[in-house]
């Protein structure tokens, strides 16, 4: 009996061993199949790290950018809202026109949307604005000094009162003069109509990498209200998404989204500017310094930093300690606000909608 159960238990101990031998095989295997698969998701990783990038988002793309910006007067008025294509475009500033009525100059270079619109009349400083990423300008109508600079040369551009019903169409849902709209295909049509040069993109802003966006520090920004003149009708919320990482928009209670799609304006970047503000005549046009620099917050991420802003090259661009400070890759909204009563009292912070 005990040399049988010997036996037995020689064999067993046989079986044992091979069997740790080949389940440590199959263990090396499967950590070799793993390792390969992470390297094989890397290379992967690697391959979509995308050659080129837009010069006005720093958003990835597979072709070497191209087109001329296309910057485009875009009505906020009550009855304009929601607008089209503003989810589209690449910068969007905010500035007052007359009163305590803001609107929108919105620039596109990645995106062309199908519908672009309400289009209102143009003033002098936001083709100040576009000028500076050598944009074709796009309004229907314009104030006395907008239209000296039209007549003068000052910028390519096509404008509603000349092409109003042919490449301007009007909406039979909305009145006048909230009802003006253009694709981008009937501004292309305009631009090769007047012999517009299209194919050069503006010059690079400058971005943050990916390992900088990840450092991004400063006050907490989890939601920004920026008031104009104590008029919530025209005040701008921005609430920031944890899981998007992006900021959404409201105006007057109601989520900034495309009248067609009802995408939302989706942001990386809150600029807040301030500066002088003139009114200049009785109808209350205003005359806005774009050239003497001041002070700024840059939000991005969840978190606000002060910082100065400067015109370089006709942009409106954040500076600090003398350096251009990068953007985070993607859109770009800008709030250019009197520097009377300022920043201080303009902007609030972690507002509840």
């Amino acid at each position: 009996m005990t040399k049988k159960w010997m036996a037995v238990l020689i064999v067993a101990m046989l079986l044992a061993a091979g069997c740790s031998k080949n389940d440590k095989t199959n263990i090396d295997k499967e950590d070799a199949q793993d390792q390969t698969a992470e390297d094989d998701v890397k290379e992967v990783s690697e391959e979509k790290e995308l050659p080129f990038h837009f010069p006005l988002t720093g958003l990835g793309t597979g072709e070497q950018a191209s087109g001329r910006s296309v910057a485009i007067m875009i009505n906020n008025h009550p009855q304009a809202r929601p607008q089209s294509g503003l989810d589209q475009a690449d910068i969007v500033y905010e500035v007052l026109a007359e009163g305590d009525v803001t609107r929108f100059l919105a620039i596109f270079q990645s995106k062309e949307p199908k519908k672009i619109g309400p289009i209102r009349s143009a003033r002098d400083y936001y083709m100040e604005l576009a000028k500076g990423y050598d944009s074709l300008y796009i309004a229907h109508g314009y104030s006395p000094d907008a239209k000296a600079l039209i007549d003068k040369g000052y910028i390519d551009n096509l404008n509603g009162m000349n092409y109003d019903g042919t490449l301007f169409k009007r909406a039979s849902d909305r009145i006048a003069p909230h009802n003006s709209y253009i694709s981008f295909g009937n501004v292309l049509k305009g631009a090769e109509k007047r012999k517009y040069e299209m194919d050069k993109p503006p010059s690079s802003l400058t971005f943050l990498n990916n390992k900088e966006v990840e450092a991004l520090n400063g006050e907490e920004a989890k939601s920004v209200m920026v008031t104009y003149f104590n008029n919530s009708i025209f005040n701008s919320i921005y609430e920031y998404d944890e899981a998007l990482e992006k900021y959404k928009r409201y105006s007057n209670g109601e989520l900034t989204a495309d009248h067609e799609s009802g995408e939302p304006v989706l942001l990386d970047n809150i600029f807040i500017v301030e500066t002088e503000h003139r009114v200049i005549d009785n109808v209350g046009r205003r005359s806005i310094n774009l050239t003497s620099g001041g002070k700024g917050y840059l939000i991005q991420k969840g978190k606000w930093n002060e910082v100065e802003w400067e015109n370089i090259d006709g942009k409106i661009l954040p500076v600090l300690n003398g350096k251009k400070v990068g953007f985070a890759p993607g859109r770009t909204w800008i709030n250019i606000i009197p520097s009377t009563p300022g920043l201080e009292q303009s902007i609030s912070f972690d507002v509840q909608e």
